[in-house]
């Protein structure tokens, strides 16, 4: 029987028996002590997200390239120059704070200028300025109580120490008789210190490599090297080399220390050798534990992307109001949306590569690249291009956070290694309903499997041309997708002889016939609900009439503006629909406009403008106007045109159009529906208005002046006053974010959509009995196994048995019978 405590039944007892809710404040308690480093690292990132300064800025830089590297954990250095880099910052801010400093007098006008010195440093004067500060270093002596709770503080410190014990021991048995020498001892010192003889010449030592074709040759290596890492002290007598270099370094630094400009040097050396030990030891470890978060990492980066195109107006200037679909409506591509789309897609490419190479030192230097270049473009280039301080702008925080998280992943996958096999893509690695269906999306993503394919060849060691790559990838994808088929199959199986269930053929089939119904009667239902359910009132802001005698100086000419453009009130419309009851053809016109869709324009009778014509013209048009037995053109305009008619008299009969129809995307016109019928010795021609014309003149000084005058005879509303009156129908348009699609109307959307799609579904329905022999595979095991056999080899080296199981599986192929045999069903 396993041990017994009848204290710890008890307490297990008592612990199972509180609320639920107190029990979920326990876990999330434990989960926040397993992962306090990560609760650190967010809230520094956090705060230097808010405060967006060069003193925020240092601790995120040495989260990405010193405390995510370590292997297996931060140091206790790192820990403590956090803490203490956060102590002293908010000293700084608080000392800055007080208002004898010049740039604190004028705070309110500088506070959102990106390029002001004391905003880009951090001390700029403002309410709050250290809350994230003191928020960050709580959670640092947070992590720092449970390190110590769990005694691993001063672990680091212990094996630094003991490690620097056993050098100096040996670097002192070297020295031999001058033990007694001040200077010796003091060289010495500084020697251990550093922890210099030893790692210098890093080059010669017998570090494990990650490519090792061989698992045993790496457990050797692995072993032999760590047995000299367990003792440091003696491997430096085994070797001669390192002995007569670690001597000759220990009698330079004698003479360098000596000179102010040597102290320099060594203090320069005390910097850079430990970094460069740091990452030597990082590129050559003394163990992997290999892992693969590439996709991960893939997806931070495709979140980016989503980020950029759908935010790309918070990285550009005065664009904040911008919209994707517009600008590129108007053939305008912005140039902060290209500049970002490229960056964000050769990283990907990039990081691609690196994946596929399996170099951990070009991670490194990609990483160390990436990190310093995305905090100097986010927090002093992009300041300066949008015009706006970092912390304002919300898009480009939530990108910089998802970047952030792609870092973290970054540093992960270098300290634990790359994986020594990439074999097949991430969705084949289970056979459901679900892989298959995110593996054919992903399949039909534009030129997302072709880049795939082709970056997958140019980086990967292989004999097979890009034709025989591609070849080798599509078959695989197809065989991957019937396995995912049969594997349904057999969970849920169909007993033979029994018809297909009513909720399979309803379901599966009723869902594709309403697919079908839907795609063939889009267009219509699309142009008859966009305009209707989210149509947009688009009312007129000018009418215009002109008037025109044969072609002659127009004699009349007047528009409408602003308050003498009015909507009917609900009275004024109830009227004017009352006063079309029993006309069928008026009533149905009037079904598709709302009250606030109908405006009265009351233009003046006078014309705006002098009649001024030559007097041969005036002549010459009194001469057509005498003569009866011609026809004597008048063009009443308003993007309207009538027909020829005789002038005989002041009064124009049925000469004006009332009602005006002003459509989204062509000239107005009259409405005949409306002007139909109207009385009942006119039936079902069509009525206009009559209107009255005169000259006026006026004798002065200067000439006499002439201009016309224009009076409607009948108007809705009774006014003495010489006027026209004028009803315009305006019709709703489309939202602008669809009228890119409204725009090709319904034989448009029939050319470009329907039958686009119609296409492929057609493609769907026919042409199945040709692909017979490649469908209709029973079992395919053995195909698929072929295929990660080439995978593997082609992971291992063996190129030319690469090229035996490509040939294999092209014979496969090419021979039915040979398939029949290869995907019989296994007995």
């Amino acid at each position: 029987r396993m041990f017994h405590d009848d204290e710890l039944e008890e307490s297990e007892k008592f612990y199972v028996g509180q609320p639920r809710v107190l029990l979920l404040i326990y876990a999330l308690y434990n989960t926040l002590v397993a992962r306090s480093e990560m609760v650190c690292y967010f809230v520094i990132i956090l705060n230097h997200m808010i405060s967006a300064s060069m003193i925020t800025l240092v601790l995120p830089i040495l989260i990405f390239l010193w405390a995510m590297l370590s292997v297996p954990r931060p140091s206790k250095r790192f820990w403590m120059t956090a803490i203490v880099y956060t102590e002293v910052a908010i000293v700084i801010k608080y000392f800055f704070q007080f208002g004898f400093f010049p740039w604190n007098k004028h705070v309110d006008y500088t506070k959102d200028k990106p390029y002001h010195p004391p905003n880009i440093i951090g001390i700029e004067k403002k309410e709050g300025y250290v809350h994230y500060d003191l928020v960050q270093l709580l959670a640092l002596f947070f992590h720092r109580s449970i390190l110590k709770c769990h005694g691993l503080w001063d672990e680091d410190e212990k094996g630094e120490s003991s490690s620097n014990k056993e050098d100096t021991d040996d670097e002192l048995s070297l020295t031999g008789g001058r033990r007694d020498s001040s200077a010796s001892l003091k060289s010495v010192n500084l020697a251990a210190s550093v922890e210099s003889i030893h790692v210098h010449f890093p080059e010669q030592q017998t570090a494990i490599r990650r490519k090792s074709s061989s698992s045993i040759s790496q457990l050797s290596h692995r072993s032999s090297f760590s047995s000299h890492r367990s003792k440091r002290g003696k491997y430096i007598f085994k070797n001669n080399n390192h002995t007569t270099c670690s001597l000759y370094f220990l009698q330079c630094k004698l003479c360098v220390i000596k000179s102010h400009c040597g102290l320099c040097c060594f203090r320069t050396l005390q910097v850079y050798v430990p970094i460069r030990q740091f990452f030597y030891n990082l590129i050559h470890p003394d163990y992997s534990a290999v892992t693969d978060v590439y996709v991960l990492m893939f997806l931070a980066d495709t979140v980016d992307f989503i980020i950029i195109v759908f935010g790309f107006w918070a990285f550009g200037k005065h664009s904040a109001a911008a919209d994707i679909t517009s600008s590129l409506s108007e053939d305008q591509v912005p140039e902060a949306f290209l500049v970002m789309v490229l960056i964000q897609f050769g990283t990907m490419v990039v990081d691609r590569a690196l994946y596929l190479k399996k170099t951990v030192m070009g991670k490194v230097i990609f990483q160390v690249i990436l990190v310093f270049g995305i905090h100097f473009w986010m927090f002093f280039i992009l300041p300066g291009v949008t015009e706006r301080k970092f912390s304002q702008n919300t898009v480009a925080q939530l990108w910089y956070f998802v970047k952030c998280v792609y870092f973290g992943l970054s540093a992960y996958q270098i300290r634990c290694g790359y994986p020594t096999r990439v074999l097949g893509n991430f969705l084949t690695k289970s056979y459901n309903y679900v892989n298959l269906f995110l593996f054919q999306g992903f399949r039909l993503v534009p030129f997302l499997t072709e880049l795939r394919a082709v970056m997958d060849w140019v980086w990967t060691d292989t004999t097979l041309s890009l034709s025989s790559w591609i070849c080798v990838e599509d078959i695989y994808a197809h065989i991957f997708i019937l396995k995912c088929w049969r594997e349904s199959e057999k969970r849920y199986p169909q007993p033979r002889g029994q018809k297909k269930k009513k909720v399979v053929k309803y379901g599966m089939g009723g869902m594709i016939i309403v697919l079908l119904i839907c795609i063939v009667w889009f267009p219509l239902l699309f142009m008859s609900l966009i305009k209707s359910v989210a149509g947009i009132t688009n009312k007129p802001l000018d009418v215009s009439i002109t008037i025109t005698l044969g072609g002659y100086q127009p004699i009349f000419t007047m528009s409408a503006q602003q308050n003498q453009l009015k909507s009917l009130d609900v009275n004024e419309f109830n009227e004017f629909l009352r006063s079309y009851r029993g006309n069928t053809a008026a009533l149905q016109f009037l079904e598709g406009y709302a009250r606030e869709d109908i405006t009265r324009a009351d233009l003046e009778g006078n014309s705006n403008s002098l009649w001024t014509i030559s007097p041969p013209s005036r002549q010459k048009m009194i001469q057509g106007l005498l003569d009866f037995d011609a026809d004597f053109t008048v063009v009443l305009s308003w993007t309207i045109q009538r027909f020829d008619f005789s002038f005989f008299s002041r009064t124009l009969e049925e000469v004006y159009p009332y009602y005006i129809k002003a459509p989204s995307d062509s000239l107005a016109k009259p409405i005949r529906q409306l002007l139909r019928g109207m009385s009942p010795d006119h039936g079902k021609q069509t009525m206009w208005e009559n209107i009255t014309v005169s000259l006026v003149k006026n004798g002065s000084e200067e000439g006499a002046r002439e201009w016309w005058v224009l009076n409607q005879l009948r108007k809705t509303q009774k006014v003495s006053q010489e006027s026209l009156e004028l009803f315009i129908f305006s019709d709703k348009v489309s939202p602008p974010s669809l009228g890119f699609l409204a725009g090709y109307g319904i034989m448009g959307l029939y050319a470009s959509v329907v039958l686009v799609i119609g296409k492929f579904v057609r493609e769907f329905f026919s042409g199945i009995s040709h692909s017979i022999m490649f469908e209709e595979l029973p079992n395919v095991d053995r195909i698929l196994k072929l295929c990660t056999d080439i995978f593997l080899v082609r992971e291992t080296g063996e190129l030319e048995l690469e090229e035996d199981l490509y040939a294999k599986l092209i014979f496969l192929y090419r021979s039915p019978e040979t398939m029949i045999k290869w995907t019989r069903e296994k007995t």
